[in-house]
């Protein structure tokens, strides 16, 4: 696939020329400070000789998620990695007003990933996504945006894509995740609107905001070097998780009442219907109320914070499609022993986890 637009870029990488073959440090201007100081994006620029596809990686769009951040930094110090063909654009930090704020938000306050195709007459975060997506989406053939949980929550590693677009999907499902889920993404989104322009993109997103986890970046990299051996950019085999399941459906299970919570599950549970996924206690720790699964799932993502009020989020579910048994799939996982089942031991470890009462 080929974006004929990013013809007119062929000769010109950000206001400057690199040759094929080779790389270069270059900055992206996308807006001002408060002191009239240009806002420059950096951005790590890989080409090879041959020609081929142009890919993009961006993390921290928004600002406080910075799992992305230290995947791209890992790929960008590894000097054996560089594509066959075609050219990577490599952007740590995307959203750098946010980022110097360690918020997800821009200084109006506004959220960059809902700003998207962007103008040139409207708001801080309109300009800048304005920018973003004429110099970098228009210029590429497919793109990989990295993410987290919002603040205060933890997500289990899942990729999300539009799979009813034949390359969005192909993409998605060489990274490499044990779980997609299946839709759009919100209007406005990065991932949305630059499918939308003819690059197909996916995001990933997993672990927390303000860190960067190990097991999180190992995912990663794996996912993003899976991919570009899927285009042929890079030499190797697409390593295949033991499963993968698609989730069309997803439901946050909310609180019904104030009190300290005892987790039952982890991110990344396999999970029955019926089963207990927190209890609500008091301070004391008498026992409120009981939360179980309403049908069988995966615990894509809950709060790290056990102290909840009435309507407050605990877990997002993705649905397990009808032929899926919870059991076969933990059986899988455990035997195989390997990322995904160190990953979400690891992202557990920042949660209590208790038996529930047999009461």
């Amino acid at each position: 696939m080929s974006n004929p637009i990013r013809n007119k870029f062929k000769d010109d990488w950000f206001g400057e020329k690199i040759p094929a073959g080779t790389s270069r440090d270059v900055n992206l201007a996308v807006s001002e400070s408060y002191s009239s100081m240009t806002v420059n994006i950096q951005i790590h620029i890989r080409r090879a000789i041959e020609d081929g596809p142009v890919v993009f990686f961006t993390a921290a769009l928004h600002g406080d998620e910075i799992n992305g951040t230290g995947a791209i930094r890992q790929l960008i110090m590894d000097e054996d990695f560089y594509p066959l063909r075609g050219t990577l654009i490599l952007i740590p930090v995307l959203n750098l007003l946010a980022f110097d704020r360690h918020t997800r938000y821009l200084p109006d306050r506004r959220d960059l990933n809902r700003s998207f195709p962007g103008s040139a007459g409207g708001s801080l975060a309109n300009r800048m996504a304005g920018t973003i997506f004429n110099e970098l989406v228009l210029r590429c053939d497919y793109g990989i945006d990295l993410h987290t949980a919002s603040v205060r929550r933890t997500n289990y590693p899942t990729v999300r894509a539009d799979l009813s677009e034949p390359q969005v999907s192909r993409i998605a499902k060489s990274f490499g995740a044990e779980i997609i889920i299946n839709n759009k993404g919100p209007k406005g989104s990065f991932r949305r609107e630059a499918c939308r322009s003819g690059c197909p993109t996916i995001i990933m997103e997993g672990g927390e905001v303000w860190k960067v986890e190990p097991g999180i970046v190992e995912t990663t990299v794996r996912g993003i070097k899976n991919v570009l051996c899927e285009l042929d950019m890079l030499d190797g085999e697409v390593e295949s998780p033991v499963y993968q399941v698609i989730i069309n459906q997803s439901k946050w299970i909310r609180a019904d009442n104030g009190g300290f919570l005892n987790f039952h599950v982890k991110p990344g549970d396999i999970i029955e219907k019926g089963q207990p996924l927190a209890t609500n206690t008091t301070l004391l720790g008498r026992e409120q109320n009981t939360l179980y699964a309403p049908f069988n799932a995966v615990i894509i993502g809950m709060t790290s914070l056990p102290a909840i009020s009435p309507g407050e989020p605990i877990c997002n579910l993705g649905k397990l499609p009808r032929g899926y048994k919870p059991s076969e799939l933990r059986r899988k996982r455990v035997e195989e022993d390997g990322l995904e089942q160190r990953v979400s031991e690891e992202l557990a470890s920042n949660i209590l986890i208790v038996e529930p009462s047999e009461n």
